[in-house]
């Protein structure tokens, strides 16, 4: 069976006290789906906030002065967010895992639909790293193999039909959609009066419709 997940690299937590969270996980990653509890959701929240605490430049207002603001600010300003993460394929029959590379980020995960529909003619391949890890994901007819370290001639792969990464994005659509809902109503008893901007900022980035926030009880 092959299972494949949305995941962010999980950030250390220490010395973060803005809302609660989660200690960093064995893997280095935090699956993102329906099921998450409040603190590993502001993990997440955590994560993709800070994968864009940037000082602003350009044309972007300051940064508030209270740390929350401050904190949140790149979240809420920047045109363009970034998550780092992907998607993560285990073939649990084979214990293959395929990871994100260095230069993947979960907001394009929607780039694996251009694997699978051919988009630009021949062999498709999207790379999502380099050394020490260059993981590949490569089309090639009615197949797509996940080559977990395209710089060695012996690394592991895994093998799909195109209709089988299909239904797996299929499922990871379901999982961003499941977080995104926990995210509005952790935002409403978290950042009460930022939960409107957040949520709709962390559906950007996952390149999903937002979900409304619940009223306050």
């Amino acid at each position: 069976m092959i299972v494949m997940q949305p995941v962010l690299e999980n950030r250390s937590p220490d010395g973060f006290g803005l809302w609660p969270v989660t200690g960093t996980g064995p893997s280095g990653f935090l699956p993102l789906g329906g099921g998450l509890s409040p603190a590993e959701v502001g993990t997440a929240v955590m994560c993709i906030a800070g994968c864009n605490d940037i000082d602003p430049d350009g044309d972007r207002p300051p940064r508030p002065a209270d740390p929350l603001g401050s904190f949140l600010h790149g979240l809420l300003t920047f045109d363009t967010l970034f998550a780092a993460g992907g998607l993560r394929v285990v073939d649990d029959s084979t214990g293959v895992t395929f990871l994100p590379g260095c230069c993947d980020g979960l907001e394009d995960w929607r780039d694996w639909y251009r694997l699978v529909d051919g988009v630009g003619g021949g062999g498709v391949l999207l790379g999502f790293g380099h050394a020490p890890l260059s993981p590949v994901a490569e089309r090639i007819g009615d197949v797509v193999r996940l080559t977990v370290d395209s710089e060695r001639s012996d690394s592991p792969v895994i093998e799909s039909s195109v209709a089988g990464i299909r239904h797996l994005l299929a499922g990871v659509e379901r999982d961003l959609a499941g977080f995104l809902v926990l995210a509005a109503d952790w935002a409403r008893g978290h950042l009460p009066r930022r939960a409107d901007p957040v949520v709709a900022a962390l559906a950007r980035v996952l390149d999903l419709p937002a979900p409304p926030v619940p009223p306050e009880p």
